[in-house]
């Protein structure tokens, strides 16, 4: 047995929590079970008393402190979590508490940090952000600084979760998938499970754009992976922590990452399976454990059953949108088409008999060219989208498949016919930026130049980036001087000009090109 695990298991089992900590329930989930081919169990930690798992190691933590600590008032930094578990713990226990959160947090977060009677300062645009000011406000002011993952307090009573889960068991577990930000849950539940059961494998889950712990893992220690996606924003850290690392490092057998779309697919499931809507980073395990399954279809696995933790359910309900439209296309049963059709009458008529039973949910055109008709089109599956594309392709028709297309999936569906009388000087740029009042009205005043602004679309729906693609008048002989000009801007941004999405639909076609030509000469 491991002594770093013996020990988080002597400090979780004698940590007293249980006077305000509930002990969540295991819940049995058949349908997705069947699908993943392993009994899979829920330990249901969006049923915590403040909807997530990280009530357990601020309770934990504020408790070991003295009496002296404690009459100074302790500060926190949170995208919402924790800061809810520091505040109710510190309003149980009669502590001052500061909390300092990202300008991104979801709404429902912060007023519920408020209703527990914190002081919220919010600021910056991330966690990092928030953190490093909550640090320098703890110095300060001598409030002691409660870190959300690398304290070994807060480890502890994140592994009591682990003591539960054995303790609710027959049998130890095959598998268990655990969501990691900055990896202490990761490393309390498995030192817990694995002082008891060290043959259980235990596969953190990230997010795709924040996998913090797998970059320090391939680095051989914590680095800074810079600007995350924060759509999952619970586990949106850009730098795990030193003594996380060590522990993950040592106790869990594996780190994997899944997309945006495959938690948005896996909230769907955890809703059907058990009518609880978690948040993102609450679906990261079971995202998990489905694409785990299917990757190791044919690879023996350790016996026994699979355990996936739903670790918070603080989710803002209109981002519920965004995770509906994106849903189908994790799950597999959608597919997002470009399809070349002839520009005659009856022509979508025929379009939808070759598609047999795949029904379409959405076709979006617009007249661009008198030859060939360029749509749009979201189709929902009956067989795989490569057999469809085959299908489609023997009937004649040009197909490209835009289902893993982040500008057709995020703005191309809106905007589909939009197009100059010619594109020759039209460059399109994607941004994103963090979400916040006047952040919109700020990247306007700061794009305000002398190139003229062709094409504009925004979207937020709630999401803490706002996204935007844009389109510039931009003469050949000033590209060079507007790329500087874009550099200056201070705004990340990507270059979809040749996007596949942006050619087809955007782009003036090739005989209206070469009309503008000949008329020119």
């Amino acid at each position: 047995m491991s002594k770093v695990a013996q020990d988080y298991l002597r400090r979780a089992i004698t940590a007293p929590l249980y006077d305000l900590v509930r002990r969540t329930s295991l819940d049995p989930a058949p349908d997705l079970s069947d699908r993943i081919g392993h009994r899979l169990w829920l330990k249901r930690e969006d049923m915590q008393t403040t909807y997530s798992f990280k009530l357990r190691g601020a309770y934990n933590c504020i408790r070991q402190l003295s009496e002296e600590e404690r009459n100074r008032g302790v500060v926190a930094a949170s995208a919402g979590n924790h800061a809810q578990g520091v505040a109710m713990s510190a309003r149980e226990l009669g502590v001052k508490a500061t909390i300092f959160m990202p300008l991104t947090t979801p709404g429902i977060k912060v007023r519920a940090v408020k209703a527990l009677g914190a002081r919220i300062e919010l600021c910056g645009d991330d966690y990092d952000t928030a953190c490093e000011m909550a640090i320098a406000f703890s110095e300060q002011s001598g409030g002691y600084f409660i870190h959300p993952f690398d304290n070994p307090e807060v480890i502890a009573g994140q592994g009591t979760i682990g003591i539960e889960i054995s303790q609710q068991l027959e049998a130890p577990p095959g598998v268990i998938f655990i969501p990691i930000g900055g990896g202490g849950l990761a490393a309390g539940v498995a030192a817990t499970i694995k002082a008891v059961y060290p043959q259980v494998r235990v596969i953190g889950v990230e997010p795709e754009d924040a996998a913090s712990m797998q970059a320090a893992l391939a680095a051989g220690q914590p680095v800074d992976i810079g600007t995350t996606g924060i759509f999952s924003d619970g586990v949106a850290v850009r730098k795990v922590g030193s003594l996380t690392f060590d522990l993950c490092r040592e106790l869990v057998d594996e780190v994997i990452t899944v997309s945006v779309d495959a938690v948005c697919a896996a909230v769907k499931s955890i809703f059907e399976e058990v009518r609880a809507t978690v948040e993102p980073a609450g679906a990261l395990a079971v995202a998990g454990a489905i694409q785990y399954a299917a990757r190791e279809a044919k690879n023996s696995l350790p016996e026994g059953d699979w355990v996936a933790l739903l670790s918070g359910a603080n989710v803002n309900f209109d981002r519920l949108g965004h995770i509906v439209e994106r849903c189908a296309l994790g799950e597999g049963t959608e597919a997002l088409l470009v399809v070349t059709i002839p520009e005659r009458a009856g022509s979508f008529l025929e379009f939808c008999r070759t598609l047999g039973e795949s029904s379409v949910t959405e076709f979006n055109y617009r007249f661009a060219s008198r030859k060939h008709a360029h749509i749009f089109v979201g189709v929902r599956l009956q067989e795989s989208s490569s057999h469809l594309q085959e299908k489609l392709i023997k009937g004649g028709y040009g197909v490209q498949d835009l289902s893993d297309n982040e500008v057709a999936k995020l703005h191309m569906r809106h905007l589909v016919g939009g197009r100059l009388p010619s594109s020759e000087c039209e460059r399109l740029y994607r941004f994103e930026f963090p979400e916040r009042p006047g952040a919109l009205l700020e990247f306007l005043a700061v794009l305000a130049g002398r190139w003229s602004i062709s094409l504009f679309h925004y979207r937020n729906h709630a999401a803490a980036n706002a996204r935007i693609l844009a389109g510039f008048l931009v003469p050949a002989e000033d590209e060079d001087a507007f790329h500087q000009f874009l550099e200056e801007t201070g705004y990340p941004f990507i270059d979809e000009t040749e996007n596949v999405a942006c050619l087809e639909f955007l782009s003036a076609p090739p005989d209206m090109k070469a009309a503008l030509k000949t008329a020119a000469i």
